[in-house]
């Protein structure tokens, strides 16, 4: 969570949260569902997203055995779909029950996976 304080001090000099960021471990203890959550508008688009995404996969990668990511998204959720693609998850299934596509990434090969 330091990555909220870090944006936000310069603002106000308090320390809030901005957002949510969590790991879930749903099938193996090296595959992981991440979900970032940015929830005051003004730091939207601001950098804190990709900067929390990066400090989780790489937290992750190094101190647990996680070596694949995932990411769930409402299909009507363009912007963060465009997210998690410009941060190199590719788009693996679309869920027509569920309304949702799922992206991974693969980090043994530092690389997208295939669909």
């Amino acid at each position: 969570k330091q990555w909220y304080q870090r944006r936000v001090r310069g603002e106000a000099e308090e320390s809030r949260m901005i957002g949510d960021e969590n790991l879930l471990f749903l099938f193996s203890p090296d595959y992981g569902e991440i979900n970032i959550m940015v929830a005051e508008k003004k730091f939207l688009r601001s950098g804190v997203a990709s900067e929390a995404l990066t400090l989780m996969m790489n937290y992750a990668s190094e101190k647990l055995p996680v070596v694949k990511f995932s990411a769930k998204i409402t299909n009507t959720n363009l912007a963060s779909m465009r997210f998690f693609e410009k941060n190199n998850f590719v788009r693996i299934s679309e869920s027509e029950v569920f309304q949702e596509t799922t992206y991974e990434m693969d980090t043994r090969n530092k690389t997208k996976t295939s669909q």
